[in-house]
């Protein structure tokens, strides 16, 4: 017999970090959710190694960052070697623009646990192991999946919306019936995850030696992982070889007999992405949505940029602030991105593994020259050829520029719109440092530097943002803090202690910034246009005239939810 259970908001397919996360998020706004997951427990063995700063600010939105940074190491240096041993080049970034160090190493299980022991604060948030979904269905007004529990039990749920995130060959973009466009080069790679790491270098060394290309990456809790490339003549199975694994760890540890082996796998890169991201009331997310090989480690930052960016979404449609349109700037915003990620670790992975000794001796060759400039050996160390999240159309509004001296006289004349807004500690009303995000909240806010945005906004505008969940936040010089305080008792002042605030103002005609809960800077305005951009905004998001539900109050304090981490 079918068990038919209680509808929820939203049905995710995978308890996954992009499933997790996703919960986390659509949990601290009060959406009612059901995670499904065909396996009996979460993922115990090493997967994804690298986390960016991206990835740590939605954490720290999410209030787990601190439960997840003891299983992380920052400022992981990732080192491209020659078949000598020879560096070709260095990725290093020290840039902090977010609140976190760009690139860190990660222990997955752990922090995966952390995501899952999280939506312990909400009890609307259920997670239900050993439920495999066999059909979906969308009949317009909601979604229905049914499938087996572990025991043989027959289940049935419904939702308003389904979210799969459930991997590469996931059961929810079949059934959406979308191309998964790309390729699955034949290439295939040994991966040996070992305890007591036998080297115990911190860092990524990948093995750029046209013998065999490799890669020896150093994680957290004493963990290294070996990446060995294997040859088209050399089957899956020799992963059971230990002679052969032996072999292949010689020449990278002192004892390759002693080392204790987590797991070892094959596995092939693949480059592909979905034709779309939605269809009626289902989406698709994470690995689900796309997949990319592992050169960059952007494959599990690139699902949490999904997740980040569809919870605020869902839960304002959900809730009735915003009409069901705003689902579709997810598509819209998220798809470029990831197809430029993917087109990016491609790329870097024709770099490492070229096995013809010619063509190897020319890339040496070519990243010499290019390391005698300092502009192109900082280029790569900084990642600025990682190409950056900048939303042309979705939820967003461009405006016109307007021809004013103050636009003119700008340093920056390209418009900050569409993308994230920097993270630099403030100083709060109390007088506490904290990083900005932590005094806004995961709301929408509207930034002035230096002035009192209540009075940019009619009577008429100020019920406008009340709708939109909005928190007015005015950015000043610390010494100016005590003087024309807001009479709002929402409205948030902060000190801008680093002076990181007044230089991102100073480069930009931009001084007041209408924030999204992701971080995203929707729309920018001079003082004078801020009501007319607030209309627009208002539009673009689809927020209802008459929304009976305000973000902003289905959101527990950030004290309250750590308190019951």
């Amino acid at each position: 017999m079918t068990k038919t259970d209680p509808t929820s908001d939203v049905l995710i397919i995978g308890a996954g970090p992009v499933g997790l996360s996703l919960a986390n998020l659509l949990g601290m706004r009060g959406v009612s959710v059901t995670v499904l997951e065909a396996l009996p427990k979460l993922i115990d063995y090493p997967r994804g190694v690298g986390i960016d700063d991206e990835s740590l600010r939605s954490l720290q939105t999410m209030g787990l960052v601190e439960k997840a940074l003891p299983f992380t190491t920052p400022s992981h240096i990732m080192r491209l070697v020659n078949g000598k041993g020879r560096r070709i080049t260095e990725i290093r970034p020290t840039t902090d623009e977010f609140g976190w160090s760009r690139r860190n190493a990660f222990i997955q299980p752990e922090i995966d646990r952390v995501l899952f022991e999280g939506l312990e604060r909400f009890p609307h948030v259920t997670v239900l192991f050993g439920h495999e979904v066999s059909s979906i269905s969308d009949d317009g007004a909601e979604v229905t999946v049914s499938g087996t529990t572990l025991e043989g039990e027959s289940f049935r749920r419904t939702a308003s919306y389904l979210v799969g995130s459930d991997g590469g060959r996931s059961r929810t973009r079949k059934h959406m019936g979308v191309s998964f466009e790309g390729q699955s080069p034949s290439t295939r790679w040994l991966v040996v995850d070992v305890r007591d790491d036998p080297i115990g270098t911190p860092n990524i060394y990948l093995g750029g030696d046209p013998r065999r290309p490799y890669v020896s990456l150093g994680l957290p809790q004493a963990i290294r992982r070996f990446e060995f490339m294997l040859f088209d003549d050399e089957p899956d199975s020799l992963v059971e070889d230990d002679g052969f694994v032996e072999k292949l760890l010689a020449d990278h540890v002192p004892d390759p007999l002693t080392v204790d082996i987590v797991r070892a796998r094959v596995y092939t890169h693949h480059s592909r992405i979905a034709g779309d991201f939605r269809k009626g009331r289902i989406f698709i997310a994470g690995d689900a949505a796309h997949l990319m090989p592992v050169w960059q480690g952007q494959g599990w930052n690139s699902g949490e940029r999904d997740a980040t960016n569809l919870a605020w979404k869902l839960a304002a449609v959900v809730t009735g602030q915003c009409d069901d349109r705003l689902l579709d700037t997810y598509h819209a915003e998220r798809h470029a991105h990831a197809k430029a990620m993917i087109d990016l670790s491609t790329a870097f992975g024709r770099v490492v593994k070229p096995t013809n000794r010619v063509v190897a001796a020319l890339r040496d060759a070519a990243a010499s020259a290019l390391n005698s400039f300092p502009a192109a050996r900082d280029y790569f160390a900084q990642m600025k050829y990682k190409p950056m999240p900048r939303y042309t159309t979705g939820a967003i509004v461009t405006g016109e520029p307007t021809d004013l001296h103050v636009r003119r006289s700008s340093p920056n004349k390209t418009s900050p719109v569409g993308t994230q807004l920097i993270q630099p500690n403030v100083v709060d009303a109390l007088g506490a440092t904290k990083l900005l995000d932590d005094v806004i909240g995961y709301r929408w806010a509207v930034l002035q530097w230096g002035g009192n945005p209540e009075r940019l906004f009619s009577d008429e505008q100020r019920e406008t943002l009340r709708r939109l969940g909005a928190v007015l936040v005015s950015v000043r010089p610390v010494v100016q803090m005590e003087i024309d305080q807001p009479q709002d008792a929402d409205a948030v002042v902060v000190g801008d202690v680093t002076g990181r605030l007044k230089a991102w103002f100073d480069d930009r005609d931009t001084p007041v910034l209408f924030l999204r809960p992701d971080r995203f800077i929707a729309a920018t305005a001079l003082a004078q246009q801020a009501g007319t951009r607030l209309e627009e905004l208002a539009a673009a998001v689809h927020l209802h005239a008459d929304a009976a539900a305000i973000a902003g109050e289905q959101i527990p304090a950030r004290a309250e939810i750590k308190e019951k981490v």
